[in-house]
């Protein structure tokens, strides 16, 4: 059959933190938590989803993005116990890996000549002492497909579950999902406890909305609509 529906993912982006506001590339440093402006974008985006029955949150391990999965857990009211009330969390999820950039401010980065080739050809790009950008992006793509498989396996096709990430990782994975060379991937914006929903099918990856931080999102209550995309455009969320 060509009716075809898939499960849904919904990427979330952790809150600011004292790092964003400090003007600091924070990486995969300890401690870095979110500010009192990233609680409330948090307290928000977990508004927002409340409204979405959600089988699952997996998460960074990095502290910023379970606090940030706690406030979308608590507004989902799901009975959890322990330090991480999270479904899991995913290392593929994790911040890229800076190594020598790490901890270092912005200002001062944008002086090094790296800085350019990570702007206009970040395919090319290993930080020093750390991870290329196009290893960032194949682990963290092959495990969002990961789970997303098993969700849709273990909950069926109108599966939506929630990713809490970071800027960069969710970048290249919308950057996959569109088809785009990671090359690109600097054009898309991914602000701090925005979300953005993607659709994988059989045939290739529906991207639904990017970098949203406001609207309704009680839609996604519905079954998830047919796998072929509808010509002219269809009649949109009912």
């Amino acid at each position: 059959s060509r009716l075809v529906a898939m499960a849904t993912v919904i990427l979330v982006r952790h809150g600011r933190t004292t790092a964003n506001t400090a003007g600091v590339l924070a990486g995969r440093a300890v401690g870095v938590r979110l500010d009192k402006t990233g609680r409330e974008q948090a307290a928000l985006m977990g508004g927002r989803l409340a409204v979405v029955p959600l089988v699952g949150v997996v998460s960074s391990p990095l502290e910023r993005c379970r606090q940030t999965a706690r406030f979308i857990l608590d507004s989902q009211n799901l009975d959890h116990q322990g330090e991480l009330p999270v479904t899991a969390l995913e290392k593929g999820f994790t911040e890229c890996d800076y190594g020598e950039w790490q901890g270092r401010t912005l200002a001062e980065l944008a002086k090094e000549d790296l800085w350019s080739v990570v702007q206009s050809h970040p395919s090319a790009v290993t930080f020093p002492g750390g991870e290329s950008m196009a290893a960032m992006q194949a682990r963290s793509v092959a495990a969002i497909r990961r789970h997303d498989a098993a969700f849709e396996l273990q909950h069926g096709s109108g599966a939506v579950w929630v990713a809490v990430s970071h800027g960069d990782i969710i970048k290249s994975i919308l950057a996959d999902a569109l088809g785009m060379h990671l090359d690109l991937f600097q054009r898309i914006s991914v602000g701090p406890a925005s979300v953005s929903i993607i659709r994988y099918g059989a045939g290739r990856p529906s991207v639904i909305a990017t970098n949203t931080d406001s609207g309704d999102l009680s839609w996604l209550r519905a079954s998830p609509p047919a796998q072929d995309a509808p010509v002219g455009g269809g009649a949109g969320n009912l």
